[in-house]
């Protein structure tokens, strides 16, 4: 696939009206992709600051993936290098405990055309439950389960919870993700850059 056809599919999807009616803030699809990039990213959906500003992952919960993956922002957005491609690429409003999940239909219609863009693609992080339930057909129950037991993952993937502050909670409870988990996964990004 050439990078001409990546460039229409994205222009494509930046122009996607499929849920103009459900989404509150209206469509601003926000991802990035590119045929050389090396890691992709899949989380949840963009929350109200990103989707104000077009720049995924540019808040607080950006700020604490970067820390986990120990590279700076110059890498981070540095589209040849990294992908974005969440669930949902448009802000799906607010629900009783915070956002609402991800639209489906972003995955089911875009994600397929997407990864066949990007022959590159070395290591896939799978942040929150709706990336990881979406692609690991395992047999973990829970998202603690799938990142405690990252190493039999499908090779390639790497399952990460949602570095969100509101889940400090889940990191105080799960020490041995910052003793066990981000070395390896510092180790395995590094390898990339």
């Amino acid at each position: 696939m050439s990078s001409e056809h990546l460039q229409n599919l994205l222009t494509e999807i930046r122009t996607c009206q499929t849920c103009v009616a459900t989404l509150p803030l209206g469509p601003r699809p926000v991802l990035r992709a590119s045929p050389t990039a090396k890691l992709l990213i899949i989380g949840q959906a963009p929350g109200t600051k990103v989707h104000q500003t077009g720049i995924p992952w540019n808040d607080p919960s950006g700020n604490q993936l970067r820390t986990w993956l120990k590279i700076s922002p110059d890498i981070f957005y540095d589209t040849n290098q990294i992908a974005i491609v969440p669930m949902g690429f448009c802000y799906p409003g607010k629900g009783k405990s915070g956002d609402l999940p991800p639209r489906k239909e972003c995955a089911q219609q875009w994600h397929a055309p997407l990864l066949n863009a990007m022959p590159n693609i070395q290591l896939t992080l799978l942040i929150g439950q709706y990336a990881q339930r979406y692609y690991l057909d395992d047999h973990y129950k829970t998202l603690t389960e799938r990142v405690r037991h990252w190493a039999s993952c499908r090779a390639g993937f790497f399952p990460l919870p949602h570095p969100s502050p509101r889940n400090r909670l889940w990191l105080k409870k799960n020490p041995w993700f910052e003793q066990e988990v981000i070395p390896e996964l510092r180790q395995r990004v590094s390898r990339l850059f």
